[in-house]
């Protein structure tokens, strides 16, 4: 891509506080992006060849999306903590293994999504994140899911595709959560724990493609009380 097109695309951003440049085969992030660190509310670079995302992203103060879905970065600096304002931090599609502990000072943040990577531990630190909707994890390589997810605010939590086999009664004490997707794990019956069904706030438990026939759930404690509550949101939205 040619100083040209880039310089032009700086111009448009300075005034939107936009700058989205995908599919160019960029190999590294711009850096000419730190003329706009006081400027830029929404970065998209999806599906370039950007290997390492630079400590100086935490220099864009103003940033409330971030999305680089489909590069090649391995993982998330430090220095993100220091966006304030971000709300939305998009990386589907890279090679990420794991998180820095830093991520949960992300007090703004809303939508956490992290699809497609090779991470193998569930987050840690994320309790912190009390405006968190969304926290897609599915097609990774989780196995266990910790206790102290029940401290999660997130409304909607996906991990599809992963390796999970067991599922901790803690989850059924997130406060918010209302959306639970575990479709294609290692799950058995006798691994969803009855309080999920009976105590929790979740109303849509997604388990297809495990190790047991959905229809089984019927036969759990607390799949009436569920029954109720995946009813009654269903009228909210027909």
């Amino acid at each position: 891509m040619g100083n040209s097109a880039l310089k032009s695309h700086l111009e448009t951003s300075q005034k939107t506080g936009v700058f989205q440049l995908t599919s160019k085969g960029l190999q590294e992030f711009p850096e000419e992006l730190q003329r706009l660190t006081g400027n830029l509310r929404m970065v998209d670079l999806s599906g370039n060849k950007i290997e390492v995302l630079p400590a100086t992203i935490g220099n864009f103060l103003q940033l409330k999306s971030l999305t680089l879905n489909s590069n090649r970065l391995t993982s998330i600096p430090a220095e993100i903590s220091k966006l304030k304002k971000l709300e939305t931090l998009i990386l589907n599609g890279n090679r990420i293994q794991q998180f820095p502990p830093t991520l949960g000072q992300l007090k703004a943040l809303r939508t956490l999504s992290l699809s497609g990577n090779q991470i193998s531990q569930f987050p840690s630190g994320l309790g912190t994140l009390r405006q968190l909707d969304l926290l897609d994890l599915s097609r990774n390589h989780i196995q266990n899911i910790p206790s102290e997810v029940s401290e999660l605010q997130a409304i909607e939590i996906n991990l599809n595709q992963n390796q999970i086999s067991v599922l901790p009664a803690e989850v059924s004490r997130c406060p918010r959560l209302k959306v639970l997707r575990l479709e294609e794990n290692c799950l058995e019956l006798s691994s969803i724990p009855g309080s999920i069904l009976k105590d929790s706030q979740v109303s849509l438990l997604s388990v297809e493609g495990n190790l047991f026939e959905v229809k089984q759930l019927r036969d759990l404690e607390g799949y009436e009380q569920y029954m109720e509550r995946y009813t009654a949101t269903k009228k909210k939205f027909t």
